[in-house]
């Protein structure tokens, strides 16, 4: 697969990333840690080098069994993970990342993100210059190579990059959810920042394996997905039917021709989650997909039927 450069920097990444919120087992239902290990490693194997965690993922759970399925070829993989929005303060920051270094066994982190902006879920307000002061020291320190920002508005990273170089935006973006093209992507193209999108496949849904009447797990996150309730979820549904013909002609699933199509737009690299080796696979066979001009305003056009109707709000689920 080939790389991207990671905003102005010298690490590269690969188009398609290892989504491990679900190796964190936490707010996930029938996840096992043998299987997260064989698909962190099936996707390396299929040549996706980029793995994307957080402490928050099961309390560093996510970031050791990302350590256990890649420790020994540390030296051929990018890891990105982040710093929760209660540990924003100067010391807290500096301590998180050194948990975080210990739990994925590593010196180095490529890729350390704020989670979630200072107050976010009642969280302490702490100022983003304080934040950004020690993650510019880890930076000089080398236990980080780059700086990102993920959940953030175009006007929090806007004011994050006045007292650092910020190389990421992790926010949600699919076909299906899209607000970041009105809010922080112009900023995004315009300073050259990657644009790193989780759920790109709206947490399941573009796959097309989640029926009208579906009922999640009270315990799985997706219960409280906006996407999956009342007029959106019939919206999706009529979308998904619109969509098939065109993956029909690329030769390709549902879910490849959205990671596909979402990797072409400006700056997008999509981090897709796998729970089986099998998924992984076939979220990296995306990257090969080329999609027309033609096909990509036709793919657009049937996203925004849905999207059209959503509101502005950037949170996907009903917390």
């Amino acid at each position: 697969m080939e790389k991207r450069a990671l905003g102005t920097t010298e690490v590269k990444i690969t188009p398609i990333l290892m989504g491990t919120w679900q190796a964190g087992k936490k707010m996930w239902v029938g996840v096992e840690d043998a299987d997260s290990i064989k698909t962190i490693r099936a996707g390396f194997e299929a040549g996706i080098t980029t793995i994307d965690t957080a402490e928050v993922y099961g309390e560093g759970h996510s970031e050791r069994i990302v350590a256990e399925a890649l420790s020994d070829v540390r030296d051929r993989v990018e890891y990105a993970t982040k710093v929760f929005a209660n540990h924003l303060k100067y010391e807290q920051v500096i301590e998180a990342c050194d948990r975080s270094l210990a739990n994925l066994k590593t010196d180095y982190i490529d890729l350390y993100q704020i989670h979630w902006p200072s107050g976010a879920f009642n969280s302490e307000i702490v100022p983003i210059e304080e934040t950004m002061s020690a993650l510019n020291l880890l930076k000089k320190q080398g236990k980080i190579r780059a700086i990102g920002v993920s959940n953030f508005s175009h006007t929090q990273l806007a004011e994050a990059a006045n007292y650092g170089r910020i190389d990421s935006l992790q926010p949600p973006y699919s076909l299906f959810w899209r607000q970041v093209e009105q809010d922080a992507l112009p900023y995004c193209i315009e300073n050259n920042i990657s644009i790193l999108a989780y759920s790109p496949l709206a947490q399941g849904l573009l796959t097309g394996k989640f029926a009208l009447g579906h009922q999640f797990d009270p315990a799985d996150n997706r219960a409280k997905n906006k996407l999956f309730e009342g007029e959106n979820f019939e919206r999706a549904q009529q979308a998904l039917q619109q969509l098939r013909p065109i993956a029909l002609d690329h030769n390709c699933t549902l879910a490849q021709l959205a990671l596909a199509w979402l990797i072409a737009q400006p700056q997008a690299n999509a981090i897709a989650g796998a729970r089986y080796p099998e998924q992984a696979l076939d979220n990296a066979l995306a990257a090969q997909i080329q999609i027309s001009a033609v096909h990509l305003a036709e793919i657009d056009a049937i996203g925004r039927s849905l999207t059209d109707h959503l509101d502005n709000s950037q949170i996907m689920w009903n917390w």
